[in-house]
């Protein structure tokens, strides 16, 4: 995960920033916008997510820092391919910031072919879709969200809109988006979150209960 320098600034986000304390992870460093499209097939599978993040406009200044190996002040097409590369090897143990639960089973997602980056407005924008790991049939509870398990990056998402439903077979069931209120959350959880979760969230895994997602009943 350790990179050159002129990636670091890059990977220290998008990868939990694996070369800071533990300390750093209390709260979120970087902020993106998300919008996230739950595609099912005609053969009534899911078969893809697709994702759009827009990060800040620090973050994305530094990444344009990094990766601006002209010195031009823009991320020229080989640049920003050299971008969607960097995230495509950092995020695949990190699920790629995607939580999949099929009927209270956990599922993985395959690598994505690739991660397209572009940077318009000042914002660095990442485009990429993934595809659930194992068959994933429209039967019973769905949920899918995306955060950072290290709490390092925050992933909002503006509007309930932007997650999305795609397709005439997952639109016919009954689905949600869930908010979680944080103060919920650790009222109903304190059993569980412990001082270790604050300070090193990696080691429990449980910022995926303040994450946004969907949740679907077929």
């Amino acid at each position: 995960m350790r990179r050159t320098l002129s990636s670091r600034s890059l990977l220290a986000g998008l990868a939990a920033a694996l070369i800071l304390p533990a300390q750093a992870f209390a709260h979120p460093h970087i902020f993106a916008e998300a919008r996230l499209e739950v595609v099912s097939d005609e053969t009534g599978h899911i078969s893809q997510l697709r994702n759009v993040w827009r990060f800040d406009e620090l973050f994305s200044a530094s990444v344009l820092l990094d990766f601006d190996k002209n010195s031009n002040a823009t991320l020229d097409p080989d640049e920003l391919a050299e971008v969607g590369q960097t995230v495509l090897d950092s995020l695949s143990e990190y699920n790629y910031y995607t939580t999949i639960y099929d009927n209270g089973k956990l599922v993985k997602v395959s690598k994505p072919d690739a991660i397209h980056a572009d940077f318009k407005d000042n914002q660095l924008l990442l485009i990429f879709a993934v595809k659930p790991a194992e068959p994933m049939p429209l039967k019973g509870t769905m949920s899918f969200g995306i955060y950072d398990p290290t709490l390092y990056t925050a992933i909002d998402f503006p509007s309930d809109g932007d997650l999305a439903v795609v397709g005439d077979k997952l639109a016919a069931c009954q689905h949600k988006v869930v908010r979680p209120d944080p103060d919920e959350v650790i009222s109903q959880n304190q059993s569980t979150l412990t001082d270790a979760f604050f300070t090193d969230p990696t080691g429990t895994d449980m910022s995926k209960l303040f994450a946004t997602r969907i949740e679907f009943t077929c």
